[in-house]
């Protein structure tokens, strides 16, 4: 069962992503082995650390590693990446030629109060994993759009019709991750 290392470019407690990452890997079922990496202690990214990294970052990128794929679940500040999670990239491809991020197949999600909230953002988020040399599944596009109670607090997905996107979603995903191996 492949191994997927699940960032969430959210810190808040309530987030509208942290729940859609539950769904994703609830309605994967068995098709993958889900670790979610904490961000929230992440220094800012600083050069200086690169030959004494702190710890939190060590443990991501030795979670990453280990991963066989990356599932990114991302909201959209200002027609962008939230800086969090930029940050978070930026750490994992450092120092030069340790750049755990190259050769892992991964997949971009978001969800959003809008119709297309994350459209800009999962845009950015693409255009910097692919120059980091991450395999990116290009479709489905996931703009989930948030509605009170489709998404409960656990990840159980109450609309079926999301649920069934969902699934299909990381079926397709579990293809491309084994495809890519």
């Amino acid at each position: 069962m492949p191994k997927v290392a699940v960032i969430v470019g959210s810190l808040r407690k309530e987030s509208f992503n942290k729940k859609l990452a539950k769904a994703c890997a609830a309605v994967a079922g068995d098709l993958f082995s889900f670790t979610f990496v904490d961000i929230s202690e992440i220094p800012p990214y600083n050069q200086d650390q690169d030959n004494n990294m702190p710890a939190p970052v060590l443990r991501m990128k030795e979670t990453v590693a280990a991963a066989d794929a990356v599932l990114f679940v991302t909201p959209e500040y200002n027609r962008s990446v939230p800086g969090v999670l930029k940050n978070v990239v930026d750490w994992g491809s450092r120092p030069y030629g340790q750049n755990v991020w190259g050769g892992k197949p991964a997949a971009v999600a978001g969800t959003s109060p809008s119709a297309a909230g994350t459209a800009v953002a999962q845009s950015h988020l693409r255009s910097i994993l692919t120059m980091l040399g991450m395999a990116l599944i290009s479709q489905p596009e996931v703009y989930i759009t948030e509605r009170p109670g489709i998404i409960a607090e656990d990840g159980t997905v109450t609309d079926e019709s999301t649920k069934k996107f969902l699934r299909d979603f990381m079926s397709r995903f579990e293809a491309w991750v084994r495809r890519t191996q």
